[in-house]
Formats: C-alpha cells, sequence, structure tokens
C-alpha cells in the first residue's frame, strides 16, 4: 500500500462564522491521496471542492473540527511549517494568467526557485527541466512574452513555474477546462509521464467525466461540503445513481460499455478508459 500524503478528516469550515454573511463550506469532508497516485477531486459547483484544496497548501487552517495532515504536517498545529509545505504542494490554477508574475515565459518559469535562493546555474537547470518536462523546446520559448502565448501554452508555462519547485504533491485546478482536444492530449501526457516517471503524486480537482476516467486512480465525490463517496475509479463508478445525484455524468467509456450491455454483449472487467473499452469490444468480437 502507498504511503498516504494527504490525509483529510471529517474536516468543517465556515466563511465568516459569528456574523450575518456566515456561510457552511464544508460539512464533513475527507480526502487521501497517497503517494504516487493521481488523485480526483470532483463534486457540483458549490461542492467546497476549491475550499477543501486550500487547506492542502495552508491558505485555510482547520477551525473547530477536523484533521489535515498534508506531507507528514498537522496544519491544525500552531508550529505547522507553511513556507517549507508551501514549497512541496505545489498549485496550478484554472486561469494560468492569474499566476504569471513577470513578463517572459523563462523570467516567469524561474520565479519560484529564485525565491528559494538558489544560484543562478541550479534556477536555468530547474527551468530547463520543467520546460522540457511540458514539451516547451527551451530556446523557443524561454524569451516569449507571456502575453502573446495560446490558451495551451500558457497552461504549459504555468504548470512549469509550479513543477521548477520540485514539489511533492502537484494541485490542478480544472487543468485542461477551455482547452482544444490537441491542448488536452498534451496536458493529460505530461500528467501521466509526471505520475509514472516522475513519481509525483497528483491532486486533479475536475468535473470532466472523461478526464477523470482517463487519468484517476482515485477519486473522492464531493456534494453539499460532504464526502459522499471516495474510493478506487472503478469502484466509485460502480454507483452512477449515487454520482447522478450529486449532478454529475458518465465518462463515455461507461456509456459505450452500457451500450454493449443492453445488446447482450459483456465487456469484462468493467473497462472505464476509452483505450480498455476499445480492447475489450476487439475480444468481444472475436471470440
Amino acid at each position: 500500500m502507498a504511503k498516504v500524503i494527504v490525509s483529510i478528516r471529517d474536516l468543517e469550515y465556515t466563511y465568516l462564522p459569528g456574523t450575518p454573511l456566515a456561510s457552511v463550506a464544508l460539512r464533513g469532508a475527507s480526502l487521501l491521496v497517497h503517494q504516487g497516485e493521481i488523485a480526483a477531486l470532483v463534486g457540483p459547483s458549490g461542492a467546497g471542492k476549491s475550499t477543501l484544496v486550500h487547506f492542502i497548501n495552508g491558505l485555510l487552517r482547520p477551525q473547530r473540527r477536523g484533521q489535515v495532515l498534508v506531507l507528514g504536517q498537522d496544519l491544525g498545529a500552531p508550529d505547522c511549517d507553511l513556507t517549507s509545505l508551501r514549497r512541496q504542494v505545489g498549485l496550478v490554477f484554472q486561469f494560468p494568467h492569474q499566476q504569471f508574475l513577470e513578463r517572459y515565459v523563462g523570467d516567469d518559469i524561474a520565479y519560484g526557485p529564485r525565491q528559494m535562493g538558489l544560484p543562478l546555474a541550479q534556477v536555468r537547470e530547474r527551468v530547463r527541466w520543467a520546460m522540457e518536462l511540458v514539451g516547451l523546446d527551451f530556446e523557443a520559448f524561454v524569451d516569449r512574452p507571456t502575453f502573446s502565448l495560446s490558451g495551451g501554452e500558457m497552461r504549459r508555462v504555468a504548470l512549469a513555474g509550479v513543477l521548477a519547485l520540485r514539489p511533492q504533491l502537484l494541485i490542478l485546478d480544472e487543468a485542461t477546462a477551455g482547452l482544444d482536444p490537441q491542448g488536452r492530449r498534451q496536458i493529460h501526457q505530461v500528467l501521466r509521464r509526471l505520475r509514472d516517471k516522475e513519481g509525483m503524486s497528483i491532486l486533479l480537482v475536475s468535473n470532466d467525466m472523461d478526464e477523470v476516467a482517463e487519468l484517476a486512480d482515485t477519486v473522492t465525490v464531493l456534494r453539499d461540503g460532504k464526502t459522499v463517496l471516495a474510493g478506487p475509479l472503478k469502484e466509485v463508478f460502480s454507483h452512477p445513481q449515487d454520482l447522478s445525484r450529486c449532478g454529475l455524468g458518465y465518462p463515455a467509456g461507461y456509456q459505450i460499455v452500457q451500450e454493449f450491455a443492453q445488446r447482450g454483449i459483456d465487456l469484462p472487467g468493467a473497462p472505464l478508459r476509452l483505450a480498455e473499452v476499445e480492447e475489450a469490444i476487439w475480444r468481444a468480437l472475436s471470440s
């Protein structure tokens, strides 16, 4: 069993407590992220996903009830080292231009390592490594103005800027929203490489069920600030009625499997990813 690097249990949180504007955001949310996996956090708008994510890098701290343990640190403890934690937990926002702090691509990716006080040669090495990892040619992009980038390029630059910090945990909020199919495939390839080749742990916040099915190892479902489903990908998607009550759809692979089942053709293994579904169809037709 892989090591648990994020453990959130029975977390409650209210914005502006004790005021007429008090708003309950979390009502008993729990989340586990294991080392070296892609974990998905899903739920309808207003479910509390963004609030929950903000606890993981210390932007929010536990109030009264609930425990938040991240990379061995208790975020409810007064001596929690937030500076160290935030260097190990990288957060990529939904709108990448909000992360840009410098005019040129190379300078923006280098911003974090420079703030860590690293030597110039090491900063440059990290920038090159991060750019190559996300598929940006160093020579072609290092001096490009950030405002001249396409949407997909902006997302990859924002991702590279976080990766240059060499975090243990990467959090992505709607990583591919608004991208064309090619841009989505590129981001997906990067995330798989980070998990499979770099051993990085990833928390993917997304309501795109096709994306979740293609990438995630585990899924946590929030509704009204509470965790209602959690577990391995196929286990969570074996509860379609619960997902429907949360206003969530089904991945294309699930729908294809159901169409075949209605025609009396069983596709064994409950495949969800399209490549797995295609392979299962070929096996079924061949037999």
